[in-house]
């Protein structure tokens, strides 16, 4: 990483850490999953709006380090408006190029590219990481209860 992918990653860190975007609770969410990071205390829950099968909206909640307020922010900018099966595309190739799997690129990642430089950091990744599993558990908790038809929508539990 040069010095001006370094300092944009650090700028952009710090900023996304100080005014997270799409920050609170949504009123009435259709999807929605925790993450919790053991290891260094980050907590977030992402809660989604979903109407034909497209994020309408999206927030998140939680405590954590710059990385992980940081990631969840910018995740909630990069798949607002995106249908699920290309918010799912988004994060298997943001896991696979912080897992070093795969190339950084621009083109699909965005501003997601500038947190790249975290796979320097193995720690790191699971901060980097956790809002993406706690989307992909919402998104995955509402596809397996769309599949099982006796299954009892979440405001009918008790």
């Amino acid at each position: 990483m040069s010095a001006a992918e370094n300092d944009l990653y650090q700028e952009l860190v710090l900023e996304h850490k100080r005014a997270p975007r799409n920050f609170g609770h949504l009123a009435h969410p259709t999807h929605q999953a925790e993450g919790t990071n053991p290891a260094c205390g980050d907590q977030v829950a992402v809660e989604l709006q979903v109407q034909d099968g497209r994020v309408q909206d999206i927030r998140f909640s939680g405590q954590g380090c710059a990385i992980c307020m940081a990631s969840s922010s910018m995740m909630t900018e990069a798949v607002k408006g995106r249908d699920l099966a290309s918010a799912q595309q988004l994060q298997q190739h943001f896991r696979a190029v912080l897992t070093s799997t795969q190339e950084p690129d621009e083109a699909m990642l965005g501003k997601l590219v500038s947190l790249s430089g975290v796979r320097r950091y193995p720690s790191r990744i699971k901060c980097a990481l956790l809002g993406w599993h706690a989307l992909m558990h919402a998104i995955a908790e509402h596809a397996n209860d769309a599949a099982d038809p006796t299954a009892t929508p979440p405001e009918q539990q008790p």
